[in-house]
């Protein structure tokens, strides 16, 4: 039985997005050390606060303060932290309802173990030293015992307002294919591309998936294809990649969907050894195989007349 493949996986995307005025005030108050809310036309005061009633869908404006202190709805114990999260120690995270709102705020608690949590128990917020405009700017909850604190209107008016923030968005994990891509990615580091055919569409799948998508039946039969194959549609990419496989590569260049002969799906692939601008619909083009790699660094023109738009007009 061949060895099972595992590799380590990352999904990244820092995502800019500009702040309405509600959003802008939240952030900027926290940045001072202000919580705010917002208050809906029956009287329930929001934290987050959002722009419209999520029950009237009414426009919301009227900002309000809350307090640092509140009270914990319900609770998660985290034993484990990982990368980034709020604290390097085991911690709780916990749903807040801050004195003078209506909802709960989700943060972490920095408590010695999971006997030390409680529902209704509470708690008020440690601020970070370094303030930016940002939910880090609460660095924790803590537990507390002093009184409840009260609400009180708000402006929402702060010099140097934040009006926009990068969220980073990350998941990483270990990936192990299943049978279908274990024996593809295999093939690909002997140099050889292999697809599965339908028993009942008789299409061949390239990367297999161990089940045809349009008929939904297993697959198991392999079929060699390629290694020449047509290319059906491209974009020409003009953004350098940070922290990618690609991130050496100079823009812009062509990323492609390439049909191999014999499959009946079009995989993705980079094109080299043309100027980006001469990449078009039906060129043909074969593998570049790069030192250890375990798959093709990029695909070239193979010299070949391109293909005819009828040939590969299905794939697109």
């Amino acid at each position: 039985m061949p060895d099972v493949l595992s590799a380590p996986l990352v999904v990244e995307f820092p995502f800019t997005r500009s702040l309405g005025p509600v959003q802008s005030a939240f952030l900027t108050g926290l940045r001072e050390r202000t919580v705010l809310g917002v208050r809906t036309a029956e009287g329930r005061v929001l934290v987050p606060p959002v722009e419209y009633d999520p029950v009237t869908a009414d426009e919301l404006r009227e900002l309000t303060e809350v307090a640092a202190t509140g009270t914990v709805t319900t609770w998660a114990w985290n034993p484990a932290p990982r990368r980034d999260q709020p604290l390097a120690t085991p911690f709780a995270w916990v749903l807040v309802k801050l004195d003078g709102a209506d909802t709960a705020l989700l943060h972490a608690l920095d408590a010695p173990g999971p006997g030390a949590v409680h529902t209704g128990m509470r708690v008020r917020i440690r601020w970070s030293p370094e303030r930016t405009g940002a939910i880090t700017d609460i660095a924790c909850f803590e537990p507390y015992e002093g009184e409840a604190g009260q609400p009180s209107p708000h402006s929402g008016e702060f010099a140097d307002p934040v009006t926009g923030i990068v969220t980073p968005a990350r998941l990483d994990y270990t990936y192990t294919p299943g049978r279908a891509q274990n024996a593809y990615l295999n093939a690909l580091a002997e140099q050889r591309t292999v697809g599965e055919r339908c028993p009942s569409c008789r299409k061949v799948y390239v990367p297999p998936r161990g089940a045809c998508p349009t008929c939904g039946v297993a697959t198991a039969e392999q079929v060699e294809v390629g290694p020449r194959g047509t290319v059906t549609t491209y974009c020409i990419v003009n953004i350098k990649a940070a922290h990618t496989a690609n991130s050496d590569i100079e823009v812009p260049y062509v990323y492609a969907h390439i049909a191999l002969d014999g499959a009946d799906l079009a995989l993705h692939g980079r094109i080299g050894g043309i100027p980006y601008d001469q990449v078009r619909m039906g060129l043909r083009v074969e593998p570049v195989w790069t030192g250890e790699g375990r798959h093709p660094d990029h695909y070239r023109p193979t010299g070949e007349p391109d293909a005819d738009y009828d040939v590969y007009k299905e794939l697109l």
